[in-house]
């Protein structure tokens, strides 16, 4: 028989039951899912990048390839 694993409701912290049965699972309830999706739409939170050059910025992706080629 499996366990089940708890997680944290990524924004709320609460505990959250990993299994078939959790509807909104990593989050706690369909409200913390909102929260979370509507950050990501106002653009809140972001990834990461590299930033590019000015040089690399004017250079079409095409040609950057052949360069590290």
């Amino acid at each position: 028989m499996a366990t089940s694993r708890t997680v944290a409701c990524p924004q709320c912290g609460a505990a959250v039951e990993w299994t078939e049965g959790s509807q909104w699972r990593p989050f706690c309830s369909e409200r913390c899912k909102l929260i979370d999706f509507g950050g990501w739409a106002s653009e809140s939170y972001r990834i990461a990048v590299p930033e590019e050059s000015d040089a690399e910025a004017a250079t079409p992706p095409a040609d950057r390839a052949r360069e590290r080629s």
